[in-house]
């Protein structure tokens, strides 16, 4: 019997209706029971509920170990550098970046010290089997901790979607918070279910928002507003002296993405089992919630912390400017079988085809310089 739902009842009948924002971290982020910090279930590949280009395919890493090799030549090849990776999972993008380095870019492999930083103990625990081989290269430690990093890159994929947001719309020309709350069933005596309800803004973060990146609401129109972000960009800003930021996520600017009639009702998503679920509020901790990012958030706040965005682009067109192509025929000579090549292959055109997965993705560079 779980008991984070019991958990977040009883706290909702004691202090009142919570903020979609404060209901969603713990949905995905509570210590024990938390989405992404759960031990026994299974998150990613066709058994769960996503499947990252990391997993798909070892070109991914192999496309960014190249990218990453000309970055650190822009540094003027420091005797060492920090990759940061921000969210690495059970480590797949990590292995395939550092395994690339080793045998591609030996001078760039020596340099490189490799971070990371994940929530989650159990995917903590298997990205340390997994790179055991560069065990003396690679550290677990959390991006707060970190120290101030003099040449380097940090690194995410699939990150900002995930962080908790404050869910809006505008009504009779105010705009109010949605909250969560339990509708009760008194004459059977059934457990509750979450039900969405509206309030008062919970905190002034959410107009500063709207008013950065210039946008008012209409009528009836919902929106999540992530302040995550700029916390997140803050962090990062006060870590790294020069060097870049570089975010893998699905968004869109800011005209798409709150002046359009399909994301009229925002972005949010829930995902099990590799389907859109109805009921975002149904079984907190068991299913993944997800929102569009705003780039246009995202490349304005990183502007006023230092950050010069050098490169947005679409995933599939960077991943053929970064060099996968040229990574895919170095891999297909080492492969043995047919069978292998074949499988290299079919996972490469996932990564390009212009109305593959990659094709709803956009990797944004930033650089941060002295």
């Amino acid at each position: 019997m779980r008991v984070l739902p019991e958990r977040l009842r009883e706290r909702i009948r004691s202090a009142g209706a919570i903020t979609f924002h404060d209901w969603m971290q713990a949905a995905l982020y509570d210590r024990e029971e938390g989405y992404y910090n759960r031990a026994n279930i299974q998150r990613w590949g066709r058994e769960g509920d996503y499947r990252t280009s990391p997993e798909r395919s070892p070109l991914f890493a192999a496309a960014f170990a190249r990218y990453f090799a000309g970055l650190y030549e822009s540094l003027n090849r420091p005797a060492q550098w920090t990759i940061v990776e921000v969210g690495a999972g059970a480590g797949h993008f990590a292995e395939g970046m550092l395994d690339t380095l080793q045998r591609r870019y030996p001078q760039v492999f020596t340099a490189t010290r490799y971070l990371i930083d994940e929530t989650s103990e159990s995917l903590s625990k298997a990205a340390k089997g997994r790179l055991s081989r560069f065990a003396k290269r690679v550290e677990f430690v959390s991006v707060h901790d970190t120290p101030p990093i003099e040449a380097g890159l940090v690194f995410s994929n699939e990150l900002l979607d995930s962080f908790p947001v404050h869910r809006v719309t505008r009504s009779d020309d105010q705009l109010s918070e949605f909250y969560v709350t339990v509708a009760e069933t008194r004459a059977t005596g059934e457990t509750g279910e979450f039900r969405w309800t509206e309030g008062p803004l919970s905190t002034p973060r959410i107009t500063q928002y709207l008013d950065f990146v210039g946008v008012t609401l209409r009528e009836g129109q919902i929106a999540e507003i992530n302040p995550g972000v700029e916390d997140w960009l803050a962090t990062i800003a006060d870590r790294l002296a020069n060097g870049y930021i570089v975010t893998v996520d699905y968004g869109a600017e800011a005209p798409e993405l709150y002046g359009t009639a399909e994301r009229e009702q925002g972005t949010l998503r829930a995902f099990r089992r590799h389907k859109l679920v109805d009921d975002l509020l149904a079984r907190p901790g068991e299913q993944d919630l997800t929102t569009t990012i705003d780039w246009s958030f995202v490349k304005k706040m990183g502007l006023s912390l230092g950050f010069e965005t050098v490169e947005f682009e679409r995933q599939d067109r960077f991943l053929l400017k970064a060099g996968l192509l040229e990574e895919l025929e170095a891999m297909l000579a080492e492969k043995e079988t047919e069978a292998e090549k074949v499988e290299l292959r079919t996972s490469s055109r996932e990564m390009i085809l212009p109305d593959g997965m990659a094709a709803s993705f956009q990797v944004l560079v930033q650089k941060k310089t002295y």
